[in-house]
């Protein structure tokens, strides 16, 4: 293979999800990087090939029949570097989501401290914590052992003790651990990452030496009130990766060929975020990507960033607190329509037996929807403080002022109309002040944060190229006052002309400037009763240039937080008339 990025033109990605295999093809398009085209197939994982590389070859044949491009050899295996004719491409990227989550124990000294930490670091992969051990644990260690020789977790994920502290306390966590290692076969023992205190690093090393493999991180609360989790990611996410090898049949093969760059599906997610919000220090950006097996939530300002990826939360996973009743009643209250709640139920299962399955009646898209909506608020309550509380019930935790917002997943990109898609991200995320939603309906961001490690230029050029789809500028002022109350008026001149829009808006209201995609112009906004619209209660301001998006520019004036009416008929009503004002 070429041995420098400058020379390779072409690049093939795999995106391996739980339902689908998709083969994307990049290349030179006059002088940038483009997204070519790109083959789909079924995931052959849970099937009688059982072997992921199977459903990969055949997403790449797909992709060579679109594109006209011989990519698989005689021999049955990628084409790389690319021919003289034309054929191969010069570098492969795999991402993948398919299969199940890293099982986790997770040790740490201190509950709201060690622990918090050590699992909001879980949060960043896709991983379910099945039992915590800290010094307020009451279980004697025979105990502990036993819960480790019956959960027989992949992962022991270890914190606590800020730098320099003492050490015997986290020595004397490790016991059971290490009893279990000695006790389990050696391809059934868990492997260790100690995120803790670095002075006893060694220690931990030298007495786990033989026994399972141990991984020394920066530690992820070097002081009581300093936590750093992106150093130990890059640790837990190559982790991943060497066990979602060892679990997947078939990924090893593609590994090859892809010369070890393999990268899990929110680690690529959270590397486009992080990259886009570097443009701007001032301003956080927010990504979502609604998948099947998890909804990964990202939020990054000037570089630094807060990942969390929460398999229950994923359109396909989400049966066992569906069950639950408070949890159900949270997604009824999101339905247009009169729908009854053993509909949404069987709805539910239904879609957790066949998560690749689209909805096909208004009834179907309708729960589906809603779902969406109350997985993306749990998501960010998550992400935004820890854990939901016990009842399952949203915390009134507003976004932080952010531009843009990017969302990924077929249920928001592929949703029938723009306005559908566009409600369902203003109702969950409920977004203040201005910013921009964002579709990437190729769903290419995980994919370009992937290629960013072999060639930096191909993510910022396809990220420049349009391929992403601006739905619209939306302003949310906040504010409290009445219902009906003008609280906004928004003065847009397009760009050339002097035709002028005047609108005053009322609280309570989801209103719509017609702004053609592409076409620019300029806003006067001057709010109301003290209503804020980013620049201070009361403050107005002008927006210079303001690009058009499929929807124009969106005023949101529902309030914040949204407060729905408990009359189920009136409340289903205004979701309709809102859905119209965006285009239906």
């Amino acid at each position: 293979m070429t041995s420098t990025t400058q020379a390779m033109d072409s690049y093939l990605a795999l995106d391996i999800s739980e339902t689908y295999t998709r083969a994307l093809l990049f290349d030179i398009v006059g002088n940038s990087y483009r997204f070519v085209a790109a083959g789909n197939a079924q995931t052959t994982l849970g099937t009688v090939l059982q072997n992921v590389s199977t459903g990969a070859r055949l997403a790449i044949e797909d992709l060579s029949r679109i594109s006209g491009r011989t990519l698989i050899g005689r021999d049955n295996q990628l084409l790389i570097p690319t021919g003289s004719d034309g054929s191969g491409v010069d570098a492969l990227v795999v991402v993948v989501s398919a299969g199940s989550p890293l099982k986790v124990v997770i040790a740490g000294l201190l509950e709201d401290v060690s622990l918090e930490s050590a699992r909001r670091l879980a949060e960043t992969t896709s991983s379910v914590v099945l039992d915590t051990f800290s010094l307020n644990d009451r279980r004697k260690t025979e105990e502990r052992l036993d819960a480790l020789l019956h959960l027989r977790p992949d992962l022991v994920l270890v914190a606590g003790g800020t730098e320099g502290g003492a050490g015997q306390s986290i020595t004397q966590l490790l016991e059971p651990v290490l009893l279990a290692c000695q006790l389990l076969p050696q391809d059934a023992r868990p492997r260790l990452l100690y995120a803790g205190n670095r002075s006893l690093g060694e220690r931990v090393e030298a007495i786990f030496t033989g026994r399972t493999q141990v991984n020394i991180t920066p530690n992820i609360r070097p002081a009581l009130e300093v936590e750093q989790l992106e150093p130990a990611h890059v640790h837990l996410a190559r982790l991943y990766r060497e066990l979602a090898i060892q679990k997947l049949p078939g990924l090893q093969e593609l590994d090859l060929w892809a010369s070890s760059n393999v990268v899990p599906r929110p680690t690529g997610f959270g590397r486009v975020i992080r990259f886009l919000s570097l443009e701007d220090a001032t301003k956080g950006v927010l990504g979502v990507d609604l998948g099947v097996n998890a909804t990964t939530m990202v939020l990054a300002t000037g570089g630094k960033t807060s990942l969390g990826v929460y398999p229950d939360y994923g359109l396909g996973k989400f049966t066992a607190i569906a069950r639950d009743n408070v949890h159900l009643q949270q997604v009824l209250k999101w339905l247009p329509l009169p729908i009854p709640e053993d509909y949404v139920q069987d709805y539910i299962v239904s879609k957790t037996l066949h998560p690749g399955a689209v909805p096909t009646t208004a009834e179907d898209l309708a729960v589906e929807q809603a779902l969406a909506r109350y997985l993306m608020q749990l998501s960010w309550d998550r992400l935004s403080q820890g854990v939901v509380n016990g009842r399952g019930q949203r915390a009134a935790r507003l976004l932080p002022p952010v531009e843009p917002i990017i969302a990924a997943g077929r249920a928001l990109t592929h949703a029938p109309t723009s306005g559908q898609s566009m409600l369902m991200l203003l109702d969950a995320l409920q977004p203040v002040g201005i910013t921009t939603l964002i579709l990437d309906r190729n769903n290419l961001s995980p994919i370009l944060g992937a290629a960013a490690s072999l060639n930096p230029a191909l993510t910022v050029q396809v990220l420049d190229s349009g391929t992403f789809t601006n739905l619209g500028t939306v302003i949310c002022p906040v504010g409290n006052a009445r219902p009906g109350t003008p609280i906004l008026r928004v003065q847009m001149t397009l760009k050339d002309s002097d035709e002028e829009i005047k609108l005053d808006v009322k609280q309570g209201s989801l209103e719509v400037l017609p702004l053609a995609q592409g076409q620019v112009a300029s806003l006067h906004l001057s709010p109301f009763h003290r209503a804020d619209i980013g620049m201070g209660p009361g403050k107005g301001g002008s927006l210079k240039r303001v690009v058009g998006g499929v929807l124009g520019v969106v005023i949101d004036a529902r309030g914040r937080p949204l407060q729905l009416s408990e009359d189920t008929a009136r409340r289903q009503e205004l979701f309709r008339k809102w859905l119209w004002n965006l285009g239906g």
